[in-house]
């Protein structure tokens, strides 16, 4: 079965100046001047499924109302604009939202 992380990790690292690294259990991705990182992503807790932490401002709305349907698969964004997205290889983050929020996170971190 194919990694559902990979296609997202691929897509951050075509941004520029990237830098990838580990932090507990989760990697990274970071533009090399940047002072925050704009993408932790690996195993699920407990190793079930896939989680993706990515930083929002404009897409906050959205990821609230994913969170208010699907509680279990999307975290409210914290007060910094973190949000978490919990997935599966049956039930990857829909392309449209996982390339959308990558590229205003990492565009928000290199402000």
């Amino acid at each position: 079965m194919n990694d559902p992380t990979n296609e997202i990790c691929d897509k951050a690292l075509t941004y520029n100046d990237v830098e990838t690294g580990m932090s507990c259990n989760q990697t990274f991705f970071k533009a090399k001047k940047a002072k925050t990182k704009f993408l932790f992503i690996g195993p699920g807790a407990k190793g079930i499924g896939y989680k993706a932490m990515l930083k929002l401002d404009q897409s906050i709305p959205q990821a609230q109302e994913l969170a208010a349907t699907e509680p279990d698969r999307y975290q409210s964004p914290a007060k910094a604009g973190w949000v978490t997205v919990r997935f599966t290889n049956e039930n990857p983050i829909p392309k449209a939202i996982w390339e959308k929020w990558l590229d205003e996170s990492y565009k928000l971190t290199t402000k």
